[in-house]
């Protein structure tokens, strides 16, 4: 097969945060398949010559499965020469990149990829959150909120991730914050540790709630994904924060 496949890191939302090399490739690819949280800023950017393929996934609505994704690829590689497989935030970083890559690999297909800023590090920053800081953190932990079933191991060991790490950083979250935030606090996490929930990060919807671990479960109705939770001593600095924790808009 002649076509290769770039796994392209999107980034977070704003597209004047996709970098030079993704940019390039985008404007000259024969075909790209994109993700559910690709903004439309990025998708502007592609090649209006290049056929394009939706294969996004939201919680219970897939419109195909992960195994389709990657035959789907496979076939594109047989007739052409620049496939774009277009994945938001980072693809190394709870986008399967490193699934289709192995994938793609076993059938005897190229693959290069194309880092992006994760969304992680980017809605934090767009909040004015540090998410290390001298005097507050000198760890970070990035994780999880949604595992995937039968995988390699069975739960996220949320103890080991409370003593271990000053901030934590959870994406995909939201739905199992019910599950997610009492171990935390069994762990020892303090129920006033500040917490961050970033909607839309980088976008100009962006939206940053702020509250406490104690609290956070009480006042969630009123979060939505796309989210990323930021916990620690960091969210302080977030700007908005206020010193009673009282949640903002």
């Amino acid at each position: 097969m002649g076509g290769k496949v770039y796994l392209v890191g999107a980034g977070p939302g704003d597209p004047e945060l996709l970098t030079l090399k993704g940019k390039r490739l985008l404007e000259s690819c024969d075909v790209v398949v994109y993700d559910a949280l690709v903004s439309e800023g990025v998708l502007a950017l592609v090649n209006p010559q290049a056929d394009r393929y939706f294969v996004g996934k939201r919680r219970g609505r897939h419109t195909l499965l992960q195994e389709q994704t990657t035959a789907l690829l496979i076939q594109l590689a047989a007739s052409y020469e620049r496939i774009v497989r277009l994945k938001g935030g980072d693809p190394f970083v709870f986008g399967r990149g490193g699934e289709e890559m192995q994938d793609l690999r076993r059938a005897g297909i190229g693959v290069e990829v194309v880092p992006g800023i994760t969304a992680g590090i980017a809605a934090a920053a767009y909040a004015g959150i540090p998410l290390t800081h001298r005097e507050l953190s000198s760890s970070v932990t990035f994780v999880t909120g949604h595992e995937a079933a039968g995988k390699y191991r069975p739960a996220v060991n949320w103890q080991a991730i409370a003593q271990g790490s000053e901030t934590i950083v959870i994406y995909m979250g939201l739905h199992n914050l019910p599950t997610i935030v009492p171990a935390l606090l069994q762990a020892g996490l303090p129920p006033q540790t500040p917490v961050a929930v970033i909607y839309q990060g980088t976008l100009p919807s962006q939206r940053n709630f702020y509250t406490t671990l104690g609290e956070v479960l009480r006042e969630s109705a009123q979060f939505s994904p796309p989210a990323i939770v930021v916990i620690g001593r960091v969210v302080e600095l977030g700007q908005g924060f206020k010193s009673d924790s009282a949640p903002l808009s």
